[in-house]
């Protein structure tokens, strides 16, 4: 089942994280380049605390719910303490309102209009995410490659 622009699963039986005292669950892909380095900048804030980051690439990851993991791969998603499950642009408005120095993000996505236009982009970057991944992929081996050298 697709989320369509951040829609609501709580009816569809996604159940709150119960990972501590964590308000949020964020669902990321780890073997995505991109979302690693990104998330990593999330994980730095001292408000992250906050936050249960959860690998959906790893085998052993629990997928909640009326949601498969390709779905999940596939775009950004939070499960908020409630249950609900959120996606794209409004996944990201619903962390950023946790964290410091991101917050004033979320506030502009309450402007009329600004959501809906930040999940326009979001859904434009998906399709130039492949690409992008295989150059931060390059790099990334490049790098290691440069490290291991005498």
């Amino acid at each position: 089942m697709a989320f369509q622009d951040g829609a609501s699963a709580a009816s569809q039986g996604v159940h709150p994280g119960t990972a501590g005292d964590a308000c949020m669950t964020v669902l990321y892909d780890g073997a995505c380049p991109l979302c690693r380095r990104e998330i990593g900048l999330y994980r730095d804030l001292p408000a992250s605390a906050r936050l249960h980051f959860e690998d959906v690439s790893a085998s052993g990851a629990v997928v909640p719910d009326g949601v498969t993991r390709a779905e999940l791969l596939a775009r950004f998603h939070v499960r908020q303490a409630d249950g609900r499950l959120l996606s794209g642009a409004q996944a990201f408005l619903a962390m950023w309102a946790l964290l410091p120095g991101w917050r004033w993000l979320a506030r502009a996505g309450r402007i009329p209009g600004v959501a809906w236009l930040m999940e326009r982009a979001y859904r434009g970057f998906l399709r130039l995410r492949p690409v992008l991944q295989r150059g931060a992929r390059r790099w990334e081996r490049a790098r290691t490659a440069g490290r291991a050298r005498p």
